[in-house]
């Protein structure tokens, strides 16, 4: 390889350092740019310490502790400076680095890269979310449910009468009276034996009731309503449905006591309740029962015959919590009995069970250690997310994945404040509730809560999934959905609208034609789920036949065909046709770099090293066998020199072995040698066997290119403007870089002694270092000729030509 310099003694003066690439398939070169161009001002990114030609096996195999023979020069002291003040920039650069924070848009390999470390990172945070969120679930919470909605709402009194077919006020108290205190206190085994547990009341035997139940209920005033007055003198007292403004809030009854006075939400502590009819306040009118049965039936029998429920009555809620040791969970049961001003009864249950004490088994603690890593995390992608921000500024929202970086953040940070705020809340809660046994234990907030939060954290988890298409959307099979929902989006907004109209206009003539009848068409949400529910298959004709005879067949036939034959499939006929273009242009795409391949490259790279190092273990043998008895320093390095390794790695290989430091040696110590470097060689066979034969058989069998085919490739290789422009940008960083390089060895060949010529013609003479054939030309420039797989030469036997 021949490559001219014809630069200006200036341009040999700059401290220009440029990166040599170690071996890999090879080792590239930097070749110089023969022009009168002068190099461009802006500094070289890559920085070059010259390194020997195989430095980095041999040190690796011998552990080298010698110095080079070639001087190094150190770095100046600005340059070390202006590496210290660049340091944590590089660090931040580093570690936050994505898509978004390298310029990845002229190379594919780097955005290959990143994408694919950003990939792994995020599969490390979403298996710790994962654990997070089903480490505080378990099969044990369903079953706890159900025994307790078999025993409250499904148990029969000696009458029949159930929680859920309660109808009457008179049911009410039957059911209170019979199933439900008979539920609650539980003090005697099956065969009437006492479970000794004092007053407690341990629910089927495992679950202790936390304090006292409570019974409340909310009043509407009399006269919230106006009587026409043709009924006035029938009709006295007339109560409104349920208003919150309208709310009673007189004392009535016994005038003595919670149950008969009117107690405020802020007063008792309560909350607002959603029903099936409506939202209650958390205030009304209260009564505790006892710690026994006998206690609470007294105080029942009081309020029944005082007639605690009258009409004014809309709702009556009963709170209790219980626990479960066996599994560490809370129930909070809540039984609740609208009262409507038709009259009669909705009676409807919510039953939560939840963990509100954490940490209790190993189990607990190894979730408490995924709750560290998880905030470390959220600290990690909070600093990722201000980094990309403050690049891209406005920019940054116009993505739709970076949105939802922001959500996934932000419902996590929530999360984190209230699990906090909820361990210290129940351990207040607990305190109190030892501290006064006979009290109401209201777990009704921190229950209501907790099943929100373990909401949040499923929608947190089902985003957090959804997310990783963003890191697999460099390959092109996996951007198919989103490209064709992207491209078909405006077509799916204008079809949308059309849809809604024909769905609306058939929600409001099924609610207004079935809703005093039909109970899935009794309000205007139900409509729209029903007819959803229709276009899956899911409906009863009978029931809409019965509520209209004539408009009921109607409204379904037509409903089917304009709905479900032509907007349902005009729906799917714009996704069909969407797909295919997509489809047809991603097979039309030239293949670009792929994970498959920088893997491959990967591998193939580790094999070619592995090879050299073996190579270079056999070199090593062969010096040794070429020698009889002692081996002198001399002939072990003129061997090596000729198989193409560097001064340093001899002597450092030979000092290694050689321990009285008489440059000889012995047989003892080429006995030592060989038996080190046969099992480095062995070690090194068996990985490479690991590696695999395919590769292995890819890398050594792949057939030369010939000139030939070298040209009729080149004939069919174009690149666009920007692609020549950024060419002609590196070329010329490389010229810069080989000026450089090209002072330094002259300085190097200066001192040594070994420059044949001074400058006393005034032109750079020739220096022709020759070494069993092996021929490297310095004409004022350098001359770096590597082997591209397996020869360790430098130019040996061949004359290779280097030309620009």
């Amino acid at each position: 390889m021949k490559c001219l310099n014809n630069r200006a003694e200036s341009h040999l003066t700059g401290q220009v350092e440029c990166e040599l690439d170690s071996k890999g398939m090879g080792a590239w070169v930097n070749q110089g740019f023969c022009s009168t161009t002068p190099p461009l001002a802006q500094a070289v990114g890559a920085i070059y310490n010259p390194q020997p030609l195989f430095q980095d096996s041999m040190d690796s195999m011998y552990r080298l502790d010698n110095p080079s023979p070639f001087p190094e020069g150190s770095p100046s002291t600005d340059q070390s400076l202006a590496k210290k003040q660049k340091g944590c920039c590089f660090f931040v650069k580093g570690l936050w680095g994505t898509t978004l924070t390298e310029n990845t848009s002229n190379n594919r390999e780097l955005f290959v890269r990143t994408t694919l470390r950003e990939l792994l990172i995020y599969l490390l945070f979403l298996v710790d979310i994962c654990l997070l969120t089903y480490g505080m679930t378990s099969s044990s919470t369903y079953y706890y449910t159900k025994v307790m909605t078999d025993l409250f709402v499904n148990t029969a009194s000696e009458s029949g009468v159930k929680f859920q077919s309660i109808s009457t006020m008179a049911d009410f108290w039957t059911y209170t009276q019979g199933p439900l205190l008979d539920g609650l206190y539980w003090n005697k085994w099956y065969n009437n034996q006492s479970l000794d547990s004092g007053d407690k009341s341990f629910i089927y035997y495992e679950n202790m009731l936390l304090g006292v139940p409570r019974l409340r209920q909310v009043k509407i005033m009399n006269n919230s309503c106006k009587v026409h007055s043709n009924f006035q003198d029938e009709i006295i007292g007339c109560f409104d449905v349920y208003n919150e403004k309208k709310e009673d809030d007189l004392s009535f009854g016994l005038f003595n006591g919670t149950a008969w006075t009117y107690h405020t939400e802020k007063e008792i502590k309560g909350s607002s309740h959603w029903g099936l009819l409506t939202t209650y306040s958390g205030a009304g009118y209260y009564q505790d029962l006892g710690r026994t049965k006998e206690e609470s039936t007294i105080v029942l029998r009081e309020l029944e015959d005082n007639l605690w429920l009258d009409r004014g009555t809309r709702a009556v809620f009963v709170d209790f919590s219980t626990y479960n040791a066996n599994i560490n969970m809370f129930c909070v049961i809540r039984l609740l009995i609208e009262y409507p001003a038709t009259g009669g009864a909705i009676p409807s249950y919510q039953i939560r069970t939840v963990k509100l004490i954490r940490y209790i088994t190993n189990w607990d603690y190894f979730i408490l250690g995924c709750e560290i890593v998880f905030c470390l995390f959220i600290l990690y992608y909070v600093v990722e997310e201000i980094l990309e921000l403050q690049i891209h500024k406005l920019f940054y929202f116009k993505s739709i994945w970076n949105i939802l970086d922001i959500v996934v953040i932000m419902l996590a940070i929530i999360a984190i404040v209230f699990n906090i705020f909820r361990t210290i809340k129940v351990d207040t809660l607990l305190g109190k509730l030892l501290e006064q046994p006979d009290t109401y234990a209201d777990f009704e907030f921190l229950a209501f809560w907790q099943t929100q939060y373990n909401n949040m954290n499923a929608v947190n988890l089902f985003f957090a999934w959804i997310k990783v298409f963003k890191y697999i959307s460099f390959n092109k099979t996996m951007t198919q959905l989103s490209s064709t929902l992207g491209r078909c989006a405006k077509d799916i907004l204008g079809f949308a609208i059309m849809f809604f109209i024909v769905f609306f206009a058939y929600a409001q003539l099924g609610y207004l034609l079935f809703g005093t009848e039909v109970d899935s068409f009794s309000t205007f949400i139900k409509c729209i789920f029903t007819q959803f529910r229709i276009i899956l298959g899911d409906f009863d004709y009978d029931a809409i036949d019965r509520a209209n005879r004539v408009l009921g067949p109607i409204y379904f036939v037509t409903y089917v065909f304009f709905v479900f034959f032509v907007l349902l499939n005009m729906f799917l006929a714009i996704i069909n046709d969407t797909y295919s273009e997509v489809k047809e242009e991603l097979s039309s795409q030239k293949d670009e770099l792929q994970i498959t391949d920088l893997i491959k490259q990967r591998y193939m790279k580790t094999f070619s090293k592995l090879k050299i190092k073996k190579e270079k273990i056999s070199d090593v043998q062969k010096a040794l066998q070429s020698g009889s008895g002692e081996i002198e320093f001399e002939d072990f390095r003129e061997t090596l020199k000729e198989m193409g390794h560097a001064d340093h790695e001899i002597s450092a290989a030979f000092s290694r072995f050689d321990h009285d430091s008489n440059q000889i040696l012995d047989e003892v110590e080429q006995e030592r040698m060989k038996i080190e470097l046969e099992e480095k060689r062995d070690a090194l066979c068996a990985e490479l066997n690991n590696l695999g034969v395919i590769y292995r058989k890819e890398l050594l069998d792949k057939p030369s290119i010939t000139s030939n085919e070298q040209k009729k490739q080149s004939v069919h290789d174009f690149v666009n403007k920007e692609t020549f422009l950024g060419l002609v940008q590196q070329v010329l960083h490389l010229e810069s870089s080989m000026a450089g390089i090209t002072s330094r060895v002259e300085l190097i060949v200066e001192k040594l002694g070994l420059q044949e010529k001074a400058d006393g013609n005034g032109t750079a003479g020739k220096l022709l270092v020759t070494n069993n054939d092996d021929e490297v030309t310095l004409d004022r420039n350098v001359l770096i000729c590597l082997d591209r797989v397996s020869s360790r030469r430098v130019c040996s036997n061949t004359t290779y030509d280097c030309h620009m």
